[in-house]
């Protein structure tokens, strides 16, 4: 009868090899190099997932560029997490198969199918990054921002693996014959070791801090209102967003047909498509711009029905019944609307102009006065013919979107993406009493990292995650994490020595037993 051990043993080399046999039966193959390839592909596949997951925060900026391209709004972005992850788990739970045969002494022979999936792994990463690469390239400083966020953990993680692992590479050095292959298994090692043990000394984060010195936390500025619980850019929304105390309302403004100033994200070829039921309600008429609708005809059209049915946040279930029919009847608010409503909640406004020029800007200026909201709670953004809406408003606070021309009007009010700014560009700005507003920024992991840098405000859909978060996910005296980091890295190599010491003592005893059987048997002959 087979033992649980054998049975054991041949599960995971049928696994690995999709050969089903009792070890004894199959035929040894050299294919170490396998090994190297499947190790290769899951630290690949690793590092894909991460990249995935930390762009996870602008999964939107995904969706709406394939749905540029298709005209088909679907969550893109959680398909490619769902691929990333399975194809991550299986080259992961593969590699685990090999170390276990590998410990087991078993020949590492990998199945063909194996080998093909691999391959396609690696053509899926390849392609990714290239795409990333080419298409979404700002999302890179997002990965290494990260960094700041999570390197003191990986850090921790990664000196646990390589403790793992070392009890494998001090087999493979033992039973190595040859003294170059011990120089060259040492070597490798040892620089890894290195690189792992020390790369806190490179490590940068602005949560390393002391908890007195932690920055107020930012306010919240909704993002379109609330788009995770809502219609976007509808009545709904922002009402919902003032149950998150946002400082400020953020939208877009374009103009209808008799200059009707509404708010309405989506422009140009996808004008109307993705948040409107306007093909259904103007089959056949142009509307590839704003100013080819009357305010009349935009408001026959449905603005929350769409989030009803594409669910883009996963969200429609937290809804009660009550929630759903009233999102499903939004209709396009006017500026005048949202002013009306922000004037209530004593709200400030801040928007982009889509179509910025002279017209537009005027008309939206006289649209602002006459709703006779107070002037400083307009935040004005659109950067053409500031000079003039100075002069018609000097109450509107001025809001720029790089560092250079809000230096150049002597301005104090910066909004830009959360990757344009370093933390030490942050404090710096504080420092100056300039108010720093960052977008769009939905994870507690990104927000936490703003926190610790001393943003003042973040554009957000996630309002109603961030307003319950009373501190940032982690923070740590500088101090406390080196002591962390000195008695991890020493414990590991603790842990080390003591297992290079017993694989020594192992080989020792097996090399007495083998000497002692080759001098049994010629007696046993005689």
């Amino acid at each position: 009868m087979m033992s649980e051990d054998s049975c054991g043993r041949i599960c995971c080399i049928g696994m690995y090899s999709c050969n089903w046999r009792h070890p004894s039966e199959r035929k040894q193959k050299c294919s170490c190099c396998w090994l190297s390839v499947v190790t290769a592909v899951s630290l690949l596949t690793l590092f894909w997932m991460y990249v995935c997951l930390m762009a996870f925060n602008d999964r939107e900026d995904l969706n709406w560029k394939a749905f540029s391209i298709l005209k088909l709004w679907v969550n893109w972005f959680m398909v490619l997490i769902i691929i990333s992850a399975v194809l991550t788990i299986y080259c992961i739970l593969l590699l685990v198969f090999a170390l276990v045969q590998l410990a087991l002494k078993e020949p590492l022979d990998l199945y063909c199918l194996h080998k093909l999936f691999l391959f396609l792994g690696v053509v899926f990463v390849a392609l990714g990054t290239t795409g990333i690469s080419l298409q979404w390239k700002k999302e890179w400083h997002t990965v290494l921002l990260s960094l700041q966020a999570t390197a003191p953990f990986l850090q921790m993680g990664g000196v646990g693996a390589l403790t793992l692992v070392s009890c494998l590479v001090f087999q493979g050095f033992h039973r190595a014959r040859r003294i170059a292959s011990k120089i060259i298994i040492m070597v490798v090692f040892a620089g890894v070791s290195v690189a792992i043990f020390f790369s806190p000394l490179l490590i940068q984060s602005p949560c390393l801090v002391e908890k007195k010195q932690l920055p107020p936390k930012p306010a919240l500025i909704g993002h379109r209102g609330a788009p995770m619980l809502t219609p976007e850019n509808t009545l709904m929304s922002f009402r919902r967003s003032v149950g998150c105390d946002v400082i400020a309302f953020e939208t877009d403004v374009q103009l209808s047909k008799d200059r009707v100033p509404y708010l309405m994200h989506d422009h140009g070829s996808h004008f109307l498509r993705r948040t409107t039921d306007v093909l259904q309600k103007f089959p056949g008429k142009d509307f590839n711009n704003s100013t080819n609708l009357t305010w009349e005809e935009l408001q026959e059209l449905n603005a929350g029905d769409w989030f009803l049915k594409t669910d883009p946040f996963r969200s429609v279930s937290q809804l009660s019944e009550q929630e759903k029919k009233t999102a499903g009847n939004q209709s396009i608010p006017s500026l005048l609307q949202l002013l009306d409503l922000a004037k209530t909640h004593n709200t400030s406004v801040i928007f982009d102009l889509k179509n910025d020029d002279n017209n537009d800007t005027i008309d939206t200026v006289n649209t602002i006065l006459k709703s006779g909201i107070p002037q400083d709670l307009i935040l004005w953004l659109p950067p053409k013919h500031r000079v003039d809406v100075r002069e018609v408003a000097p109450g509107f606070i001025q809001v720029y979107n790089n560092v250079s021309d809000m230096d150049l009007d002597r301005g104090d009010h910066l909004n830009v993406k959360y990757s344009a700014l370093s933390a030490t560009e942050v404090r710096e700005l504080r420092s100056r009493n300039v108010s720093v507003n960052l977008w769009v920024v939905n994870e507690p992991w990104l927000f936490s990292l703003l926190w610790c840098s001393g943003a003042s405000s973040v554009t957000t859909n996630a309002c109603s995650l961030l307003k319950d978060m009373s501190q940032p996910d982690w923070t740590m005296r500088p101090d406390r994490y080196r002591m962390i980091w000195i008695t991890v890295d020493l414990g590991s190599l603790l842990i080390m020595f003591a297992l290079f010491i017993l694989q020594r003592e192992r080989e020792a005893k097996k090399m007495i037993f083998r000497l002692e059987s080759e001098r049994t048997v010629p007696l046993l002959t005689l």
